[in-house]
């Protein structure tokens, strides 16, 4: 089809116009909103828990096997490990940029099912859970209590059984994830005083509740006869309340006594975890974090998830109440109003200057028209393309403006040329124009394209993060071009008059007159500053130097950087006591941070995670704040800025004494660690111990901070914790008819507890553990209290 039959044929011109339009308008509601895309290579994260066990045991023997038999998994790049004293493992795999997240899951998991026979018995009955880590977090809320009338674990239970699953089945949610376990358990509490006057160990307790917390099917009576009814056998199956459990019978005398769990335990409903508390404002809290599925929409999953904890609240018990701690639409919408208020500024500013320069309101309307033609157009096949919208696509939309209408603004002059030389018809103007520049328009919509296309191609992180960019500008350009050589002309026919010489001047005409005097002045001083840079050849060549030297200079001094850090209206902050510190010690210190907190004004709500660092994991003496600032509106002032907040904080806990406190903001990119900084791990290929990798990594890292770009370096990492090394006797141990094995079984049972069974309440399924009362095992003479069963 000739290009003149666009100009014969407006209707065909301008359908095809609102056909990008409306197919613009589709994929623009379908696309997700997020702050930037989603660059994080897939990361899949491995946990395991072994009761009672320090570091280096789960690393002996639940990391070790499960890292030989992930590594090299398919597309696998490396993977990290880490254990802790509360008998936690974690792996994290990490695979190549673009590799499939889903079967990544899979394989790994393949791969943890083949090391399950290598895995402590203890650690299977536990379970080990394979799941992607979802790297991006859209809300973290905490569900508290004005009045501290509810304590943590009722707290929790009731998030657990009420609110979490409600989330859970929202459109887009990962995850709902908590710091700490306090669910419910029914906890079986040993006296070893009471259980040694018995001749009982902890599994004797754990054999009681195999044979009795049950459940059964006794079948049918009446089936396949010719009774005139059948009956279901029902047995009353696992065991529910505190008082059945006391009530379970350990053994029977011969004159018809009891032993009962209730004579040598104390049983209660407890929680399946101690070591994290949360507080939110100084309150009893639960603190959640909602996470959003990959390629859905944040801004749809924070507004649905905000809509359902609303509906929730109606029926919460009294004083019960949601604080939010993190939302990242807030800044979302901050950053994308800033994206959309400088869009129309741009689109109002290439109005302004295209009607100035052509001078007729009329030929201003024709480029005009290709800018939303081009840029809403642009979000179907970004769409297609699995995009988002995001600030980086919107960035580009802002900057297209000015490129998207030099087409039709070329369509146009071409076409006043026409009616310059004495043309009477428009349409013949436009006709002969088109004949004329339709091919520098194609050339010209190559070249720019050419100069963004390319970037798509780019490989690694940066080139994941602006290939949306590139795509997005290379777009726009080519529907711009469309455009130019179908509805342009086809305007230009009908809307362009011939001129006519005779017209008197119109006010607007004056001025335009003085703008071109004005503007001829400026071309001829111009022209006259071109000419001489021509003439003066050494002084051109000067110069051209000067200025590379100035920008290498420039580009060598310029502090670098993916994507700048903004004020995203959260703050982190993490503190790290000395190695053994006990809980309460650091719950004090955490204290006297919310104390400090409280003062300033720029602060609306806290959140306190006492027992758990983002940075380096469980600990008791570890904690995490999570601050979350004023509005926006409340903080134009500079002195109240998130960095401003970041550096009071640093400058009050400077007075805490053997406490480590870090604060920072949250990363801008998710899923490349915990914050904007420089995150790697050291290796030691030598075998050696512990304590000598401990020494060099502090040498490393003090060499590290000496060095001016650096702000501050540190490590979780740490071999200081106080610990009791425990020796078992085998010789002593067979003299006494048993074995080392029988006697760290009877330790286990006692101080590091044994998950021995089950029990069904509120619609879930809770554990029983088995463990020695807590004022039994707080010191090492604890240990004489101790008994092993021997022949």
């Amino acid at each position: 089809m000739k290009l003149d039959k666009f100009i014969e044929r407006p209707v065909l011109s301008t359908v095809i116009s609102i056909l990008f339009v409306v197919l613009g308008v589709i994929g623009l509601t379908g696309m997700p909103v997020e702050q930037y895309p989603n660059i994080a290579p897939p990361t899949i994260m491995v946990w395991a828990n072994y009761n009672g066990a320090d570091a280096e045991t789960v690393l002996n023997s639940v990391v070790a096997p499960l890292e030989e038999s992930i590594n090299g998994v398919e597309d696998m790049t490396y993977m990290t490990s880490s254990a802790t004293n509360d008998g936690s493992a974690s792996i994290t795999i990490y695979f190549k940029q673009g590799a499939n997240s889903d079967m990544a899951a899979v394989n790994v998991q393949n791969r943890v099912s083949q090391a399950t026979n290598l895995l402590p018995a203890e650690v299977v009955q536990v379970g080990v859970t394979t799941r992607k880590r979802q790297t991006s977090q859209v809300l973290i809320y905490a569900l508290t209590s004005e009045d501290g009338r509810y304590d943590e674990k009722f707290l929790t239970n009731y998030n657990a059984i009420n609110i979490a699953p409600v989330l859970q089945r929202i459109n887009g949610v990962g995850s709902v994830d908590g710091f700490g376990a306090k669910t419910y358990t029914m906890r079986i509490w040993l006296d070893p005083v009471k259980m040694k006057e018995y001749g009982l160990v902890p599994a004797d307790i754990s054999g009681v509740l195999a044979g009795q917390n049950i459940e059964a099917a006794p079948g049918k009576l009446g089936e396949s006869s010719d009774t005139q009814f059948e009956y279901v056998l029902r047995y009353t199956g696992r065991l529910k309340t505190v008082q059945e459990f006391e009530n379970m019978t350990i053994s029977s005398g011969a004159d018809g006594s009891d032993l009962r769990v209730k004579d040598v335990a104390k049983v209660e409903l407890g929680a399946q975890s101690y070591t994290v508390n949360n507080l939110c404002n100084g309150k009893s809290a639960v603190t959640m974090m909602v996470t959003q599925m990959a390629g859905s929409n944040a801004n749809e999953i924070v507004k649905n998830v905000k809509k359902e904890l609303d509906n929730l609240s109606q029926s919460f018990p009294p004083g019960m109440e949601i604080v939010l701690g993190q939302d990242v639409t807030e800044f979302l919408y901050a950053s994308i109003s800033e994206v959309i208020e400088t869009l129309l500024i741009a689109f109002i500013l290439v109005i302004l200057v295209v009607y100035i320069f052509l001078q007729d309101m009329r030929s201003t309307i024709i480029p005009v028209v290709a800018v939303p033609v081009s840029l809403v157009g642009a979000f179907f096949f970004l769409s297609l393309f699995g995009f988002s919208i995001n600030l980086l696509t919107l960035s580009a939309l802002v900057l297209a403006i000015a490129i998207v209408v030099d087409d039709a603004i070329v369509v146009v002059e071409a076409v006043h040329a026409k009616l310059d030389q004495g043309y009477k018809s428009p349409h013949l103007a436009s006709t002969d124009a088109m004949s004329e520049i339709s091919g520098a328009i194609i050339s010209i919509t190559l070249v720019l394209a050419a100069v963004f296309v390319p970037v798509s191609f780019v490989g690694g992180t940066a080139g994941s993060f602006y290939r949306e960019f590139g795509v997005t500008m290379a777009v726009s350009i080519i529907i711009s071009a469309v455009n130019a050589l179908t509805l342009s002309p086809a305007l230009c026919a009908i809307f362009l008059k011939a001129h006519d010489p005779n017209r008197k001047m119109s006010v607007v005409d004056k001025f335009h007159a003085a703008f071109n005097a004005a503007y001829d002045k400026m071309l001829s001083k111009y022209r006259g500053l071109v000419e001489f840079f021509i003439n003066a050849k050494v002084v051109s060549v000067v110069v051209v130097i000067a200025s590379i030297a100035v920008m290498v200079v420039l580009m060598q001094t310029t502090r670098t950087g993916l994507v700048p850090d903004e004020d995203v209206g959260t703050v982190f902050c993490t503190i790290s006591m000395p190695p053994g510190t006990g809980k309460d010690k650091t719950m004090e210190v955490a204290s006297n941070v919310q104390k400090m907190l409280e003062t300033n004004p720029a602060v609306k709500t806290s959140i306190q995670v006492i027992g758990y660092n983002f940075i380096a994991g469980q600990g008791s003496n570890q904690a995490t704040f999570i601050i979350k600032l004023n509005d926006f509106e409340l903080r134009k002032d500079k002195s109240l800025s998130a960095t401003e907040v970041v550096k009071k904080l640093f400058a009050q806990t400077a007075s805490l004494k053997n406490a480590q406190v870090m604060a920072f903001q949250p990363p801008m990119i998710p899923g490349y660690g915990a914050s904007s900084g420089l995150t790697f791990s050291m290796q030691d290929k030598t075998g050696g111990s512990v304590d000598k990798f401990f020494g060099v990594t502090m040498q490393f890292l003090g060499a590290l901070n000496q060095r001016p770009e650096i702000q501050y370096a540190m490590t979780s990492y740490n071999a200081s914790y106080p610990q009791y090394m425990l020796e078992v006797d085998a010789a002593k141990c067979a003299k006494a008819g048993t074995t080392p094995r029988d006697v760290l079984t009877v330790l286990q049972g006692y101080f590091g507890g044994l998950y021995a069974s089950n029990f069904n309440a509120y619609g879930k399924l809770y554990r029983v553990m088995v463990q020695g009362a807590p004022e039994t095992r707080m010191t090492p003479e604890s240990l004489n209290n101790i008994y092993v069963r021997t022949p």
